[in-house]
């Protein structure tokens, strides 16, 4: 029981590190880049770019603000949901990371007014700019690299959820069999 605690435990800390985190950096972008120029931080490659998306990655469902807003709420329940099943710290890091990074674009589609005003149509604020990438934030990082590591742990065969008894089912008819 302990254990599982600890698990629920971790997941709530990475996901308030990264909603932190990601809430910080969009005040900091508001306050130091909206209206202005792009900041050039590694030349061409890495740039400080203010916008506000009412839509997802590569101009994806721009203006489906609700969609998207449903969408994430969907996510987080999810996440709540099944994240007290989980049994692997690492997984625990991935459902973290994505709980976090939904909260901090889910913070912003409903409390940021956007063009398209009314209740969950706030427009998220993007700041980090690559080249031929679209402009995104650290919340969206955080799911990116949420999606990595459980590829990763998902080649590496690490499953998210321990059975919880014998795997081969001969080994519980014979356990059963002896009187045990």
């Amino acid at each position: 029981m302990r254990a599982k605690k600890s698990i629920w435990s971790s997941v709530l800390f990475a996901a308030w590190l990264v909603w932190m985190a990601d809430a910080a950096s969009k005040a900091w972008a508001l306050t130091t880049l909206e209206g202005k120029a792009p900041r050039h931080i590694l030349g061409e490659f890495l740039q400080f770019t203010f916008t506000k998306n009412s839509g997802a990655a590569f101009s994806f469902a721009t203006g489906g603000t609700f969609f998207l807003t449903s969408f994430a709420l969907v996510v987080v329940v999810a996440i709540a949901y099944w994240s007290r099943k989980i049994t692997s710290p690492a997984w625990a890091i991935v459902l973290g990371l994505v709980l976090g990074g939904s909260l901090g674009n889910l913070s912003d589609r409903i409390f940021r007014t956007g063009s398209n005003r009314g209740f969950f149509r706030g427009e998220v604020i993007d700041w980090i700019s690559l080249p031929h990438w679209p402009i995104f934030n650290l919340a969206d990082s955080a799911i990116v690299i949420a999606a990595v590591l459980a590829t990763i742990l998902s080649f590496r065969n690490i499953a998210p959820i321990s059975p919880a008894g014998p795997i081969d089912p001969h080994d519980s008819e014979s356990e059963g069999s002896n009187g045990a």
